[in-house]
């Protein structure tokens, strides 16, 4: 299952696609992942479908692992800027 961040992971680099198989590996509560599962799922970004009594997860379009990885690096380069700039910043203190 991809697509979401959790824990500061991406859950598209969490490999697993069962539920009792990704719990452990995003390291939240099982009812905190089943709601956010659900609200991907309410959104038409994942699918679910049933093997015996587990549920399996799926992306429902492959360009949003793609998507979310351009975000992400976005996210990284406005946050190493700022970072930057803070830095700067902090050097200019007077002593």
């Amino acid at each position: 299952m991809t697509g979401t961040l959790l824990q500061g992971r991406p859950l598209a680099e969490v490999k697993a696609d069962l539920f009792g198989d990704m719990q452990p590996l995003v390291g939240i509560e099982s009812s905190h992942l089943s709601q956010q599962l659900a609200v991907l799922r309410r959104a038409g970004l994942v699918t679910t479908r049933k093997d015996g009594s587990l549920v399996v997860y799926a992306i429902r379009d492959p360009e949003m692992v793609a998507l979310l990885a351009s975000a992400r690096r976005l996210l990284i380069n406005s946050l190493s800027e700022s970072q930057g700039l803070l830095e700067d910043l902090l050097g200019e203190q007077p002593t």
